[in-house]
């Protein structure tokens, strides 16, 4: 049994993941910021147990952290994420790109720098990181999508360097491109629904190597450029 440590996970993919990882017996300690509005994550059955967290909120990262200090951590998943409207030239809201570099960018590492002592008392000492095709600048040839795009890239960058910062630890860090799927965030026309993903995302998480730290991959284990 795998412990396996999952933000945002009220809704979309992390509520998948929880489902997932819960039915084949893990202990999952889901993340979200409103446990009590998360009724759908609290009907999951199985050896979850439901912690807030806000991943904007550094000191409440901390405390959470402090928490759970004996608990060894195998996987970690960082799912959070937020796509807001304003997303051309000309029609920026950099109050709400300044918040999305705060879920999406910064978010994400706060949260891997403050478990990293919970990975490292683990067996499976995976980080993942779950990232976009849209952070990609080399298959941009669509325009749009600015600020998402922008904090998706940040956290690629961001990724990749500690990646090669805790190789020494043992500690394999992934970055996933989900595919477009059916979620609130993707939409009723997206390509795929969260099962097929997050089942994808899990093999690929089960089976990374050392020499697979760093690369940016989808769902299918296709590598995606920068």
């Amino acid at each position: 049994m795998a412990s396996i440590l999952i933000t945002g996970a009220n809704r979309g993919l992390g509520l998948e993941f929880t489902r997932q990882y819960a039915a084949e017996g893990d202990r999952v300690l889901a993340t979200c910021r409103d446990p009590a509005g998360a009724t759908e994550l609290a009907a999951i059955a199985g050896d979850v147990t439901v912690h807030a967290l806000d991943v904007t909120d550094l000191p409440q990262i901390s405390a959470l952290a402090e928490s759970l200090q004996g608990e060894p951590i195998d996987i970690l998943v960082n799912n959070a994420g937020v796509l807001t409207s304003g997303q051309r030239m000309g029609g920026i809201d950099y109050a709400a790109w300044e918040h999305e570099f705060k879920v999406n960018t910064m978010g994400p590492i706060a949260v891997a720098q403050a478990f990293l002592p919970h990975l490292e008392r683990g067996t499976g000492r995976r980080m993942a990181f779950i990232s976009s095709i849209l952070g990609s600048i080399g298959t941009n040839a669509d325009g749009a999508y600015t600020m998402y795009r922008s904090t998706k890239a940040g956290l690629n960058a961001a990724v990749k360097s500690l990646s090669v910062e805790v190789a020494a630890k043992g500690i394999i860090v992934l970055l996933f491109h989900p595919g477009w799927v059916r979620t609130d965030m993707g939409g009723p026309e997206a390509a795929i629904d969260p099962a097929t993903s997050v089942g994808g995302l899990r093999r690929r998480i089960a089976a990374a190597g050392p020499e697979d730290s760093g690369c940016f991959i989808s769902h299918e284990g296709v590598e995606i450029p920068w």
